[in-house]
């Protein structure tokens, strides 16, 4: 019986019903499945701007197949608006809230099936953890990429705005430039642009069968959009009475095919962050090395902002994810026996897909010409990051540097010396209690790596951190450093000159101090005092375990 009619059924017969009749149920619905609709629209930010015309496609299709939606809201944040400031401490903790409020209003009404439209980053790992959790038969439907903006005859994406203020104080570009880049960058509703994290971890979804294939590129303000909404919920309700649910799908398998595309497509460091936490959640055993395997198999083949030319939208336009993953299928880099939420194995929506990229275009290469030959992901380790760290090293010619560390207790400290030009040629920036207890809360360090490639600095000065960075990050940038500052890491102990190398070759973090020095420098650290200890950055910085087990609030 479905979980919602065993409620209506119960004892507490006529008040359930009484309250259902209330929100427009009539006699022949009570034995129908109740699927909620986790709405995350909001003004906030432009990525989730567009929802409610998708939720209100949904909600019409879901009744006509025969279910009863529901819908809920649930929060988000943006990222682009917080970036850079006190707020963005709130951004993976949003990752929790939204995770934590999908499964309360789902398992307090008994609902049997979920549907999440979400925008915004931390939409979607949230809405996963959620489904992971509460495994009923779900399908994450993605507010869709923001169409370039453009500027003469280039592309922008957010991203440009934060590195035009890099260029703007290296005296590369002028006050105008600045403010005609701030308006034109991001045109109308979507998720940013480029393969950042919302983008990486939509496809990352549609990889691992939770969304309908082609629906992670599609724009934001296209109709294909509203019409990939509908089916999602016909194919929700076809689910529900076939009783797929999340975790017979969320494979030790599906997540390595998720990591192959991931690494073919460019995406973002924050998605190794969060398919450990989902991983996790799920039950599913996933360490952060096995990244690192899987990007000695796995070429980046799109070539895709930050650190390339295209967008998602040309992506799309490519043949979108399902292109992707064709190349890698015939190449044995994925599991084609998977199944996605329609039932459907890896090999049976492959099936039509061209076996070679589509010609004229260089969006998406063929695996026998890529633009790196390996992933562009690498997890490293050393005294600096016993647990692991991870390195986003595409658009970098040479991944290795040696250098002096300029120390920096928090993101502000770190972007006023950028952009004050005391970051020279060769240093290493350490920017550290940014970490998930530490901040708390794991800011991105987007406005300081973009300050350095506006600066023109990028390949030739590394930044390593315990906090996190943008999808829309690149250059020598070394993130998820663990253990953290505030609990003990060695990245606490670092002093002003000494000596770091990154080296991505050798897969290496290390400080260049010996072990005696470090040991005394260690009996000497005194934990911080905690910069909240109320309100929940208080309760996240209290309950959240390492960057290298996904930041979860709720360890299994």
């Amino acid at each position: 019986m479905l979980r919602s009619a065993a409620i209506t059924q119960g004892i507490q017969r006529s008040p359930n019903r009484a309250m259902l009749r209330a929100v427009g149920f009539g006699d022949g619905d009570f034995d129908k499945p109740i699927i909620g609709i986790a709405n995350g629209y909001s003004t906030i930010t432009p990525c989730n701007l567009g929802l409610n015309d998708l939720t209100r496609r949904a909600e019409a299709a879901a009744l006509a197949a025969g279910a009863m939606p529901q819908t809920f809201g649930t929060i988000t944040v943006s990222d682009g608006i917080s970036m850079g400031t006190e707020g963005m401490k709130y951004s993976l903790v949003s990752r929790e809230v939204i995770a934590d409020s999908i499964e309360t209003a789902c398992n307090a009404q008994s609902m049997d099936g979920l549907l999440a439209i979400g925008g915004c980053d931390k939409n979607m790992p949230g809405a996963m953890l959620a489904m992971a959790r509460m495994n009923i038969p779900s399908v994450f439907v993605y507010g869709g990429t923001i169409k370039p903006g453009r500027l003469g005859a280039c592309d922008l994406t957010v991203v440009s705005a934060f590195e035009a203020v890099g260029q703007f104080s290296g005296g590369r570009i002028d006050e105008a430039e600045l403010t005609a880049i701030e308006k034109n960058a991001c045109p109308g509703a979507g998720s940013c642009g480029g393969m950042f994290t919302a983008n990486t971890m939509s496809a990352a979804f549609e990889v691992l069968g939770l969304s309908l294939p082609y629906s992670s590129t599609m724009a934001a303000e296209d109709h294909e959009k509203s019409d990939s909404a509908a089916r999602s919920a016909e194919v929700l309700v076809r689910a529900i009475e076939q009783n797929i649910r999340p975790r017979d799908l969320l494979t030790r398998e599906a997540f390595e095919n998720a990591i192959s595309v991931i690494m073919a497509v460019g995406g973002s460091t924050n998605s190794v962050l969060h398919l450990l936490a989902i991983a996790r959640t799920a039950g599913v055993p996933l360490t952060i090395d096995d990244f690192e395997s899987i990007r000695q198999r796995v070429p980046v083949i799109c070539d895709l902002k930050p650190s390339g030319r295209y967008v998602t939208v040309q992506l799309h336009q490519a043949g979108g994810i399902p292109q992707v993953m064709k190349l890698l299928l015939d190449a044995g880099l994925l599991h084609g026996d998977c199944r996605n939420v329609e039932g459907r194995t890896l090999k049976e929506i492959l099936a039509d897909v061209p076996s070679e990229p589509p010609a004229g275009q260089d969006v998406i290469r063929p695996l026998s010409d890529p633009l790196y030959a390996k992933g562009h992901l690498a997890i490293l380790r050393g005294n600096l990051a016993q647990e692991g760290s991870v390195a986003k090293i595409s658009g970098v010619k040479n991944p290795s540097i040696t250098g002096p560390a300029r120390v920096f207790e928090s993101e502000e400290e770190a972007l006023a010396a950028i952009l004050a030009k005391q970051i020279r040629e060769g240093d290493v920036v350490v920017i550290r209690y940014e970490g998930p207890v530490g901040g708390p809360g794991m800011r991105e360090m987007l406005a300081p790596t973009a300050a350095i490639i506006g600066e023109g600095l990028g390949d030739k000065v590394a930044l390593i951190t315990d906090g996190r960075f943008s999808g829309g990050t690149y250059g020598m940038v070394v993130g998820h450093v663990a253990p953290e500052a505030a609990v003990g890491g060695t990245i606490g102990l670092v002093q002003e000159g000494d000596s770091i190398t990154v080296d991505a070759h050798q897969l290496l973090i290390q400080l260049n101090v010996d072990e005696a020095e470090l040991q005394r420098r260690r009996a000497a650290w005194v934990k911080p005092e905690p910069r909240y200890r109320t309100g929940v950055l208080g309760k996240y910085a209290r309950l959240v375990s390492s960057s290298s087990q996904g930041a979860v609030t709720d360890p299994v």
